[in-house]
């Protein structure tokens, strides 16, 4: 594999970037070239992502100082890719998907003032997610980071009119911050034990014999959990989950490329890629726990939403909770492999949410909707399976992945605390997915029509640049989990990734047969769509929740407004007082005042002097004079 290739896959969304950016005011009356620029540039990425796995696959990676372009930071910090197992496969999820949501976006932004703006945001985070990727040290996945979370902001404040969309850019950007401010800090805790931040050295030094006895296991353990508070901030999970809900004001194919497919899964990516580090720290328990109470917290919150897209924005909560439990028990291609799967149907569904939207006139609450499946077919069948994959339904995509998860949980029990608890919670969660996905289906889909006449008078399928899309995305929802998971723990991809540095750590054969958990798993799954069926074949969500429970749950557990009270608006008041009234009021205005003041004084004095009259000038010239001469006389040497 040459670097050649990398840096071809790498530049080119730039160059989208680029040409829609610095062009756009000549683009703007022509949308089918702006769209076309901006999928193509995502094309050509494909095509080499494509052409690396291959070589990949073949035993040729790029690794270490074959990778190296040149130094960045003297000899610590080098500019350069790390192309292996785990690489392809984002590099696959990112353009893949990412070139089918380019295509469906240039029908569904027709007509958007910004539709050069929105195409040159989404090439630059497609640039942006695969520096992250492909980049050697933790440096240049932090630049990539850094950068896909820009592009989340702006595209979330896209429609920057709306008050809404802005106050959401802004709250994901704060957010996001805390966590990076974890990540900075877990980076400057591994420069200061290796004296670099590249992967290689990192992974080699901290497996060397004498590394426990100069620095410890707790260097390692404050390190990765450092490193995991920037991956609960970018992947949203509890505490820092509060962003992606609101995330969901940007326009909808953004949802589906950036909250659902990619960005949030950066942070399974960073533990993945440090399995290393995790599995010689010991902290993977603690990002299972953590993943597996925001699936399920995330689960309750979505049985009582009614907006479309807020409920699949807490699914994909819950379902990153359920990719940090993989990782966190150290069944690494578990958890990646469950990335994948969640790409595409997450990724179909938010696409077919766009797709009731755009012949909804943008209503977004499904009780308005009801009996869209005869209006809308493909849109109906394509959400069906990415709803039924999601759900585990046995041998659609989803099924393996999540089956996998809890199979490896239940199996790390003597390694981590309370695997089996884990497993249980987990498959609670697996129950209440199922029954909130068909909630959301037979609400919207079946049933009575509850639309208004005037839009039901135009009610139709969304136009062929749209549904494509969705057909294609529907077919891997359906049998990827068939192509690369059969076989569970011995599957082709398991045999794939297990080169990865770290990856080979999971429980073998001391997990058991897997079929029973299979048979489980399936059962749950399945009493959560029925449960659904039985409660919303012909019923409509009450308006109002009718208990106290529900109302807590509707309410999301008012966590919003508990951070609001008792965080944010104690740091803005005072912010108010000490950044306002004492220090921009006393300090910056005060100086600024001050020496306005003192000009003032100064010049009022000097103005005595200028009175106009030629009498005054001859005095002042011959007292001037005379003092002269006297310093020179009696006091010059």
């Amino acid at each position: 594999m040459s670097k050649e290739l990398i840096i071809v896959l790498l530049i080119s969304p730039l160059v989208g970037f680029l040409i829609n950016g610095l062009f756009g005011k000549w683009l703007k009356g022509n949308e089918k070239l702006s769209g076309g620029i901006g999928a193509l540039a995502v094309l050509v990425s494909l095509i080499c992502s494509i052409i690396a796995f291959v070589s990949v696959d073949r035993g040729n990676t790029l690794e270490g100082e074959a990778g190296i372009v040149y130094s960045w930071i003297s000899d610590y910090v080098s500019i350069g890719f790390h192309v292996d197992a785990l690489t392809t496969v984002m590099l696959l999820v990112i353009t893949g998907v990412g070139f089918l949501i380019h295509v469906y976006s240039i029908g569904y932004m027709h007509g958007d003032e910004g539709y050069t703006r929105y195409f040159a945001y989404l090439n630059l985070f497609v640039f942006a997610m695969l520096i992250l990727v492909l980049g050697n040290n933790y440096l240049m996945m932090f630049v990539g980071w850094e950068g896909v979370g820009l592009c989340s902001y702006l595209l979330i404040g896209f429609w920057y009119e709306k008050q809404s969309a802005t106050d959401a850019g802004k709250k994901a950007f704060i957010v996001n911050r805390i966590g990076d401010f974890g990540f900075l800090l877990g980076m400057f805790t591994l420069f200061a034990a290796f004296g670099t931040l590249d992967f290689g050295p990192i992974f080699e030094n901290a497996q060397a014999d004498n590394f426990e006895k100069i620095f410890g296991v707790s260097t390692l353990a404050v390190a990765t959990l450092l490193l995991f508070v920037g991956a609960i901030g970018k992947s949203a999970q509890i505490p820092l989950y509060v962003w992606l809900p609101d995330a969901m004001e940007g326009p909808t194919p953004v949802s589906a490329l950036i909250h659902a497919a990619t960005m949030v899964t950066a942070g399974v990516y960073m533990i993945a890629r440090s399995a290393v580090l995790y599995n010689l720290a010991h902290t993977g328990h603690i990002v299972a726990w953590i993943g597996v109470l925001t699936a399920f917290f995330a689960a309750t919150i979505a049985i009582k939403q009614n907006d479309i897209k807020r409920i699949l924005a807490y699914s994909t909560v819950s379902q990153l909770g359920y990719m940090f439990v993989g990782v966190g028990v150290g069944a690494y291609a578990s958890g990646i492999f469950h990335l994948v799967t969640h790409a595409f149907f997450k990724g179909l569904m938010f696409l077919t949410a766009g797709s009731v939207m755009h012949a909804m006139a943008n209503e977004l609450d499904m009780r308005k909707m009801g009996g869209l499946r005869n209006k809308m077919p493909i849109t109906h069948i394509t959400f069906l399976v990415g709803a039924l994959a999601i759900a585990g339904a046995p041998f659609l995509s989803g099924f393996w992945s999540k089956d996998e998860i809890l199979h490896s949980a239940w199996g790390s029990s003597s390694e981590i605390w309370g695997g089996q608890v884990i497993y249980i919670i987990g498959l609670i969660t697996a129950f209440l997915t199922a029954f909130y996905m068909f909630r959301l289906i037979f609400v919207t889909f079946y049933g009575k029509s509850r639309v208004e006449p005037e839009v039901e008078s135009h009610l139709h399928e969304s136009p062929a640049v749209m549904w494509v899309p969705l057909a294609l995305l529907a077919i891997p929802s359906a049998i990827i989990g068939l192509l690369l998971g059969v076989g569970g723990h011995d599957s082709w991809f398991h045999h794939f990734t297990e080169k990865v540095a770290g990856f080979k750590v999971e429980h073998g054969d001391a997990l058991g047969s897997a079929i029973p958990f299979m048979i489980i798993s399936s059962i749950v799954g399945i009493l959560g769509i029925v449960f659904a069926w039985r409660r919303y074949k012909d019923r409509v969500p009450s308006a109002e929740p009718t208990n106290a429970l529900q109302k807590l749950v509707a309410n999301k557990y008012y966590i919003d407004e508990i951070y609001n009270t008792f965080i944010v608006q104690p740091i803005k008041n005072a912010s108010h007082f000490l950044l306002w009234k004492l220090f921009d009021s006393g300090i910056i205005d005060g100086i600024v005042n001050g020496v306005a003041a003192l000009v003032r004084f100064i010049g009022s004095l000097l103005r005595r002097l200028q009175t106009g009259l030629v009498q005054v000038y001859i005095v002042s010239m011959v007292i001037g004079i005379v003092l002269f001469l006297a310093y020179y006389l009696f006091f010059a040497n």
